[in-house]
């Protein structure tokens, strides 16, 4: 398998959690910072329709920035393109952690999805 990228934030106990997951199966990833190095559009894209999910899954719903722009009323409206202009411009917009290895992705941390998609 391809190295695994894994977009985390520190301060996240998902994250940590995550982190520590793959580092007990003895997994390898790159970890990159989401809140300094967000992915960009272009990757937003890819990684949403590699995952299958619907595009408001990549939105981190517990974040403040989330609450403080009013999002969970006005995703409804908005295209897609505006859905990922809106992701790629602020990195804890995105739910975390976003773990990305050629066409896999996940979004968040359920231990039986990440046993079925990365061991």
């Amino acid at each position: 398998m391809a190295e695994i990228t894994a977009y985390l934030y520190n301060k996240c106990g998902t994250c940590r959690k995550a982190k520590k997951w793959l580092d007990e199966q003895g997994i390898t990833y790159k970890e990159v910072p989401i809140v300094d190095e967000p992915p960009t559009k272009e990757q937003l894209r890819e990684y949403w329709q590699q995952s299958g999910l619907d595009l408001k899954k990549f939105f981190n719903t517990s974040g403040q920035a989330y609450r403080e722009l009013g999002l969970k009323d006005r995703l409804k409206d908005m295209s897609e393109e505006e859905m990922l202009d809106l992701l790629a411009s602020d990195g804890k917009l995105i739910k975390r952690p976003l773990l990305v290895s050629g066409d896999k992705t996940t979004v968040g941390f359920k231990e039986e999805e990440m046993e079925k998609t990365w061991k």
